[in-house]
């Protein structure tokens, strides 16, 4: 029989991997092959920052800032709001800073950790702009790798330059990217912002209440003041919405140096010896 004439396989067939019937086979992709990636470069563990992908880093809100009033006319329509939306990127840029300063610190510190080839506590965001991008570029500042867990949207898709090829992905289905957020991450940093921010940190603090997730998963809020703004914590509580021990699931910071010791202590304490290896369970 002529080879050219055999029928074409499954698996080769696009118009069928890309069907609606083969939707549980894309699912299982979206598990298998970062579970493939991560094996492979010895990922055992992450540290996962969350925040705004709309925060810029202090030399490129100033520089937006400047190009505006350069080239806007102080009467012309919508000149007062775009510019306080500007002032307020250059204020909240602290946020992208400190996110850089942070993730930096951690990578250093992971990095001189005895544990032979295993990658441990590898810092990991959505893979995008904005505090992702800040993340992923104190990495890289300090000499490590991080990972990059993009999603296809119509808005912030893109990777950035700060991830490697091997430890970018791309996913489609927002729970598969949920799952490999949560299944590696020994802390969860989360930075100010919107409704995506809200998203993951509110699913994985309701897996952490309900204790499916049962590992020692540090959940730590950077700045009280912004997320106090935001969630009425105590109004839930007041109002018998969650149990007084509901609020010791997360913790606040105000500082790098405070955030990072905090992770530290809680790595030191539930998944490292004293000589620097890995705890069981």
């Amino acid at each position: 029989m002529n080879k050219t004439n055999l029928p074409q396989k499954a698996y080769e067939n696009s118009e069928f991997i890309n069907s609606v019937n083969a939707r549980p086979l894309r699912i299982l992709a979206e598990f298998l092959e970062p579970e493939y990636r991560f094996k492979k470069n010895n990922i055992v563990d992450t540290i996962v920052f969350f925040g705004s992908a709309r925060l810029r880093s202090l030399k490129e809100a100033k520089k937006l800032l400047k190009e505006f009033k350069k080239t806007h006319n102080v009467n012309s329509r919508n000149y007062k709001k775009r510019l306080k939306e500007l002032q307020t990127l250059v204020k909240n840029s602290r946020y992208y800073e400190d996110a850089v300063k942070l993730s930096e610190k951690l990578t250093n510190w992971s990095m001189h950790l005895p544990t032979n080839e295993e990658k441990r506590f590898i810092i990991c965001s959505g893979g995008g702009p904005g505090i992702m991008e800040a993340a992923n570029k104190g990495a890289k500042k300090a000499g490590g790798y991080s990972i990059g867990l993009n999603i296809s949207i119509p808005y912030e898709q893109f990777v950035n330059k700060y991830v490697k090829k091997e430890l970018a992905f791309e996913f489609h289905y927002f729970f598969m990217r949920k799952f490999w957020f949560a299944y590696l991450a020994k802390a969860l940093i989360i930075f100010p912002g919107g409704f995506g921010t809200l998203d993951e940190f509110m699913e994985i603090l309701t897996l952490i209440q309900t204790g499916k997730i049962k590992k020692e998963m540090k959940v730590i809020i950077y700045d009280k003041n912004y997320w106090n703004n935001i969630i009425n914590f105590q109004a839930l509580l007041d109002n018998g919405m969650i149990n007084k021990k509901d609020l010791k699931l997360v913790d606040f910071c105000s500082s790098v140096d405070e955030m990072f010791e905090k992770i530290i202590a809680h790595f030191e304490k539930f998944y490292l010896h004293k000589n620097g290896n890995k705890k069981t369970g």
